[in-house]
């Protein structure tokens, strides 16, 4: 399949698009506006040039803002047009740089010929720059027929999705050639993009931007505050974050077998999407646990057993809450989400076995001894346990984690030095 099918498909399946956001706009009430821009049309008054970001939903966000900040300072006459495909990734945008009037944002439109063109003569980048693995070809076309790089940054391509890329050669290869440089996280991942099509002199090793982590000093005092506010100094805290459909029923059984140990435990629960926030609620009581929902900002008492944590942009301030922190996405095959948040905040990290969209930053940690992974409720509490009743082997994992990220920082760097030739 070459770019014109792969088009002309696009084109017949717009019906189904247009399903699936209906459908996901039942659950997500915030998928049915503003799609006039998925297709070029009414996106907000933008000052042209500058950069073009595109960070697909929350997570590359959250990775991508350090990176943004950083071309602000280098660059203070370029405005930055910062792009993604999700609701709540468009929320944590406009959250994150509420302040900065540079930046401008709307959702980047469907990868189709046409709505590709629109968006380019509107926003006119002298550089665009794609966060981990959101390749889409017309995009990508429409601007190496424009004389505009395109970097992907923090790139990473698992065997999995190489495979899935390398079946259309005729679609993949011409698209990776006209990229100007891929920023990737390890040699194995660099030598699939190679493999797949890329240039070799445009493919670089930089690492992981997300060793580049800074922790605010203000957000753990604010925590340990609200532990004091909670009286919970000396109660056991542990976090389940970022779980998935299927996860939280293993969650709340382990938190269950803790109970039994330890009556006063809290679990701060928090599910990685907000559709999902008040089925996790019902599912939470009708297991018979007291819950408080943060939004809410109801008091934690000593009868509550369940915080759920179901805000937006909260998630290192609830890690830095906890004792030990469980990483979501893991016990399902979903391939994990960001083990480094919680190790960047000293905190040992547990998982599930599904790690496959982080196996270098999961191995590196693994061999560390900053990361435990379990299989089950069973383990999970065991886990937990160990870590409440062994607090200097607690203390080992976190300092171990936090060894990690030092001797893994400068990608960030790399980056920016990457991007400024591009630019330059």
């Amino acid at each position: 399949m070459n770019r014109t099918l792969y088009s002309a498909l696009f084109y017949l399946g717009l019906p189904l698009v247009a399903i699936r956001l209906w459908l996901r706009a039942r659950k997500a009430p915030a998928y049915a506006r503003r799609i006039g821009e998925r297709f070029s049309w009414g996106l907000p008054v933008m000052v042209p040039g500058g950069i073009w970001v595109h960070s697909v939903s929350v997570g590359e966000s959250i990775a991508a803002a350090p990176m943004i900040r950083a071309l602000l300072q280098r660059y203070p006459q370029l405005p930055i047009t910062v792009t993604c495909m999700t609701p709540t990734g468009s929320e944590r945008i406009q959250a994150l740089f509420a302040s900065e009037p540079r930046v401008q944002h709307c959702y980047l439109p469907y990868d189709l010929p046409c709505a590709a063109k629109r968006f380019l003569d509107r926003v006119r980048p002298c550089l665009a720059v794609i966060m981990e693995t959101e390749l889409w070809p017309n995009h990508i076309h429409q601007c190496a027929r424009r004389g505009i790089p395109v970097a992907l940054a923090n790139a990473r391509l698992s065997e999995r999705s190489a495979r899935g890329y390398g079946r259309f050669p005729k679609l993949t290869r011409p698209m990776l050639a006209e990229m100007s440089l891929f920023a990737v996280q390890t040699e194995a991942e660099a030598e699939r993009f190679r493999q797949l099509g890329a240039r070799a002199d445009t493919v670089e090793v930089s690492g992981s931007i997300k060793f580049d982590l800074t922790i605010d000093p203000q957000l753990l005092e604010d925590a340990n505050a609200l532990r004091r506010q909670w009286q919970a100094t000396e109660r056991p805290v542990w976090i389940a974050a970022s779980t998935h459909e299927g996860e939280d029923e293993v969650v709340l059984a382990a938190h269950r077998r803790l109970l039994e140990s330890y009556p006063d435990a809290l679990l701060i629960l928090v599910p990685r999407h907000p559709e999902r926030f008040d089925s996790v609620q019902q599912l939470c009581e009708r297991e018979g646990f007291a819950t408080v929902r943060r939004s809410r900002a109801q008091p934690v008492s000593a009868q509550a057993s369940v915080l759920l944590g179901d805000t937006m942009g909260e998630l290192l301030f609830l890690y830095a809450l906890a004792d030990s922190a469980f990483v979501g996405g893991s016990l399902v095959p979903n391939g994990g989400h960001n083990l480094l948040e919680p190790a960047a905040l000293a905190k040992p990290v547990l998982s599930g076995p599904h790690l496959f969209n982080f196996l270098e930053i999961a191995a590196q940690l693994r061999s560390a001894g900053a990361l435990q992974e379990v299989e089950d409720a069973e383990s999970l509490a065991l886990a937990v346990q160990r870590l409440f009743e062994l607090p200097r082997d607690a203390q080992r994992m976190a300092e171990a984690g936090l060894k990690v990220m030092r001797t893994n920082q400068g990608a960030l760097q790399r980056l920016l030095d990457g991007l400024g030739r591009l630019i330059d």
